[in-house]
Parts: C-alpha cells; sequence; structure tokens
C-alpha cells in the first residue's frame, strides 16, 4: 500500500519531492518561495491563473508540513508586444515592440499602462480566489538594478550561453548577438534595438535599432546606436536565460510550467546551474488548456476564457476545484463546465463532513485534503445546505430577472424542502446561477440514451401531463399530477423509483430532484413537455 503524504494530493507529493530536494542541496529552509509568471501581453485566461493558483498551492502544502513559505506573482511586464489581442484596438499597432508598462492602457484610463491593466484583471481574479502572493513587477525589478548581478554574469558569458542555446534547441542568433534586448532611447521598441556589445565596466550594452522580425512581420528600426545601462531597466533579458536570473536573484524553489514553454525552461534551467551558480527549481510541467474544440486558449487567438467571464456564474471555489483536481492531462475547459464544477464542489464538501459515504480509503484522504486546500486549509466548521446548480438556474428562468426574484427562488428552495435557512453561500448560489439562466436561454439536453420502452413511456408521459397547462400549483393538482407519472411507469413495465430517475436525468443531469408533480407545475407543462419532446 503506498504511502500517504500529507492530505494524500498531487500537492503534497509535489511539496514532499521539493522538500527532500533542498534538504540534499543544502539550502536553507527558513523561507521557500515559489514562483508563477503573469503574462502581461494580453488578457489574462483561466490557464494563466492556473499556474498562480497551483504555485500558491505547493505554499500551502510546505505550510501545512511547517515551513515558511510565499508565492511570487511575477509579471512580465517588461514584454513588447509582438501582436495586437483579439478585440484590442488597432492604434496598438504602433506599439508594436515597445515594453507593455510603458503602452497606454487600451481600456481608458484606469491603469497607468497596458501591461498594468492585464496584470490587473489576473491579479483581481487571484484576490477573489483568496491566493495569497507577493507582486513582483518586471520592470520595476529592472529598474531597481535587482537582476543587475544576474544580467553581468550572463552577459560576460554570452558567447558559452549562445553555442549551448543552439545545441539545445537549434537556435544560434545568441552566438552572433547578446540575448538582451536594450530598450532603444530614440523610439521606445524593445525588440528592435539589437545588442552588440557588453561594455562590462560601465554595465552597459552597446546596441544598435536595426529592425527585428516579430511573427510574420517585420518591424523597422529607426537606425538610433546607443547604451542601455542594465541596471535602471533600460532593457531586458531574453526569455531563454531570464527565468534563471530571476530564480537566483529572487531565491525560487518551485515553478510549474506549461509544454509550450519547455524548451525556455530547459536552457533556462541549464543557466541557472551552470552559468549563474544556483541549482534551478523544482518543476512540474502541465499541459494547456484547450477550447472545447480542442484549440489552445490564448490571449491573441480570441478564445479567453477569463477568471472574469468564470466568476459571473460559479463561486472561486469551483475554479480552485478545477486547477487542484489534478495537474497531469490536457483539460477541455469551457464555461459550460460551471454547473458541474458547483456540484462537484458540493461532492467533495458532502464527503469531507461524511454526509456521503467514500469507501476507498485514498479517494477519501484525497478528496478531503482537496477539499482542504481550495478553502485554503481552514474549511468551514460545518455543511452548508446543497442544491443542484441547474435547478437554481431552471427556477431562476422562470421570474423576470429583475425585482425580487431571488426571494422568488429561495422560496421555491424552501417550498421543495431543500433548504431552510438564508445563508450568504445559497443566495450567493442563487445570484450565479440566476445570471447562467439570463445567459442561456435553452433549456439543456443531456446525454440520456432511450430504450424502446422508455421511449414509449416518456411519449405517453406527454400526453397525460398536457392537460394539467395552466392549472395552479395547488397540492391537489400537484398530487393528481405525481400520480400520473407512477401509472405511466406501471403501464410500461417500470419501477417508479426507476422512472423519476430517469427524468431526472433528462431535466437536471441528476439522480434525484423534487417532487416531480410541483415541478412541472411550477416549470410550466408546456415548457416540461418540449423538454421531454426533445429526448424523442
Amino acid at each position: 500500500m503506498e504511502e500517504q503524504i500529507g492530505k494524500g494530493t498531487w500537492i503534497d507529493k509535489v511539496a514532499d519531492i521539493l522538500i527532500k530536494r533542498e534538504k540534499k542541496l543544502g539550502r536553507s529552509l527558513d523561507l521557500i518561495r515559489v514562483e508563477s509568471g503573469l503574462g502581461a501581453s494580453g488578457i489574462p485566461h483561466i490557464g494563466s491563473m492556473g499556474d498562480a493558483v497551483r504555485a500558491y498551492g505547493i505554499a500551502l502544502a510546505l505550510q501545512n508540513f511547517g515551513f515558511r513559505s510565499e508565492l511570487i506573482a511575477y509579471s512580465d511586464d517588461m514584454d513588447g508586444l509582438r501582436k495586437i489581442p483579439h478585440g484590442l484596438p488597432s492604434w496598438l499597432q504602433e506599439h508594436i515592440a515597445r515594453p507593455v508598462s510603458s503602452i497606454p492602457d487600451p481600456f481608458g484610463s484606469c491603469h497607468s499602462s497596458y501591461g498594468a491593466h492585464m496584470s490587473s484583471l489576473l491579479l483581481e481574479g487571484l484576490d477573489k480566489a483568496g491566493i495569497k502572493y507577493r507582486f513582483q513587477s518586471g520592470k520595476e525589478a529592472y529598474k531597481q538594478g535587482i537582476l543587475a548581478e544576474q544580467i553581468d554574469t550572463i552577459l560576460k558569458n554570452s558567447r558559452r550561453l549562445g553555442e549551448k542555446i543552439a545545441e539545445f534547441v537549434g537556435q544560434d542568433k545568441y552566438i552572433e548577438v547578446l540575448p538582451y534586448f536594450p530598450v532603444c532611447h530614440n523610439c521606445g521598441r524593445l525588440y528592435t534595438a539589437v545588442a552588440q556589445k557588453y561594455l562590462p565596466d560601465e554595465k552597459k550594452v552597446a546596441y544598435v535599432c536595426s529592425g527585428s522580425r516579430i511573427g510574420k512581420a517585420d518591424v523597422k528600426g529607426c537606425g538610433h546606436e546607443g547604451e542601455a545601462n542594465i541596471a535602471k531597466g533600460e532593457g531586458k533579458l531574453a526569455w531563454k536565460v531570464e527565468f534563471g536570473a530571476r530564480w537566483k536573484a529572487f531565491d525560487i524553489r518551485f515553478e510549474a510550467y506549461g509544454k509550450d514553454i519547455m524548451d525556455s525552461v530547459k536552457v533556462n534551467d541549464w543557466v541557472a546551474d551552470e552559468i549563474l551558480g544556483y541549482s534551478h527549481p523544482l518543476h512540474v510541467k502541465y499541459e494547456m488548456f484547450l477550447d472545447k474544440s480542442g484549440k489552445k486558449i490564448s490571449k491573441s487567438a480570441g478564445n479567453v476564457l477569463t477568471p472574469q467571464m468564470w466568476l459571473r456564474y460559479g463561486t472561486p471555489e469551483s475554479i480552485l476545484l478545477l486547477l487542484f483536481k489534478r495537474i497531469t492531462g490536457t483539460r477541455h475547459v469551457g464555461l459550460d463546465d460551471v454547473p458541474a464544477l458547483m456540484d462537484e464542489y458540493d461532492y467533495y464538501e458532502d464527503v469531507y463532513f461524511g454526509k456521503i459515504k467514500q469507501d476507498n480509503p485514498a479517494k477519501l484522504t484525497k478528496t478531503k485534503g482537496i477539499y482542504e486546500y481550495i478553502n485554503e486549509l481552514g474549511p468551514p466548521k460545518q455543511l452548508g445546505p446543497h442544491v443542484l446548480y441547474r435547478f437554481i438556474a431552471q427556477q431562476a428562468s422562470i421570474f423576470p430577472p429583475y425585482g425580487d426574484r431571488d426571494e422568488k427562488v429561495f422560496n421555491r428552495l424552501v417550498k421543495y424542502g431543500m433548504v431552510k435557512d438564508r445563508t450568504d453561500g445559497i443566495m450567493l448560489k442563487i445570484r450565479l446561477a440566476s445570471n447562467w439562466a439570463d445567459d442561456n436561454k435553452q433549456d439543456e439536453k443531456f446525454e440520456v440514451q432511450l430504450s424502446n420502452s422508455q421511449r414509449k413511456a416518456v411519449q405517453e408521459l406527454i400526453e397525460v401531463i398536457r392537460p394539467f397547462a395552466g392549472m395552479p400549483d395547488s397540492g391537489d393538482n400537484a398530487k393528481n399530477l405525481q400520480s400520473k407519472v407512477f401509472d405511466v411507469a406501471k403501464n410500461n413495465g417500470m419501477e417508479p423509483k426507476e422512472f423519476f430517475t430517469l427524468l431526472y436525468r433528462m431535466f437536471l443531469n441528476a439522480e434525484r430532484g423534487p417532487r416531480i408533480g410541483n415541478y412541472f407545475l411550477d416549470l410550466g407543462i408546456d415548457r416540461a413537455a418540449g423538454v421531454l419532446q426533445s429526448y424523442l
């Protein structure tokens, strides 16, 4: 039997490997820093948030093991804008190749720059999810000279580095030019200024703004010749070497990465180990998030799923469940996953409090562990009321989206015996599910395959319920309708319980639900018949 580590999750296993590795390296364990890079060149998506959330999970596991730890959220706001992300204004074209921290905010004047606005969107998502971090602007790190010592060492070893990069990834440009991008003093562009020579005594890089190929386009340089001071933020390191410099400067012990930057990480590990004399951090490689059509979710492709979009319908806990459940394997993710993850979080909570029994000890431990990490090691003291998300959304869709709709939906839940008391949690869920109902007008159709006898029963049920159209939801009418459903089941050789379960799966994608008589009358007989018809 496998030994349980910590709370039995992948997070604990990684943290355990990290501690053992650090002890072997003989490094101080007084404060263990983990890092996440925040892209600031486009709208941050759920995958960008995942990077930071998972790193924070490792920090939490380290704290659970008794070590001090912190997450450094490092914003890549010194990166240059390579292309205009989908949906952003065309005037940004004139700022191509400029650092995103020196480009005006395209959303108005709410932030000091393009980069600050993009970083803030991701930080807002982290804040709402309760993720604790220390923010570090890349621009400020360069400007304050925090990376100056590492830049100096890297540039002094640039020839050796260039040859190694060519050997590792087949890119030979750094044999000729330095792995450093000065910001041209004349035009303010980053990638167009080619670093030609390092002047170590002056800590400056001599450059010529001769232009560059960025993506599929040639961007002209202005021809300016100048010198960039490496300690004053007048340029930045190339990605192939920058991570290594950051790891050493901030003493980073863990950073996960997506497989799209595998080559950069490989080179940076070597830079940290061999050039900077700093043992590179422990890594975990994760797969990228894909949309439902199988395309990579990206800032420039316009298929971005942002934390803000998710939080219109789901709780922060549902995002954390998505990100903490597992780290390996490709994930196809979309907003249509919100209802299932909202209900799955309730399942984890039910298991945690023992309301649902889990016989597999390893699975029980892991489920409880993930639940505790979602709640940042401080889970609630007691179980709250749970109601199916799709059921709440259906109820919300019956009422106009204004006035006291939340109150009416809550009263329905009370009527069905699903809740007793008004809690913040249940009222939040009503608001979120109401947003879902407003934005998804169609009744959902689930994967339900009907046998011939089931089809016949459903067809008969449609005819049986039609006379109830327009009848008030009185106790007698509900009782009468309920007994008709029983009769349909018996007439078709089915156990009533089996038939009810089939109906709940068709309407709610669940095994159980409210009393069918009340439910159909509340939903509206025409609508209920329409849903049933859709499966035929």
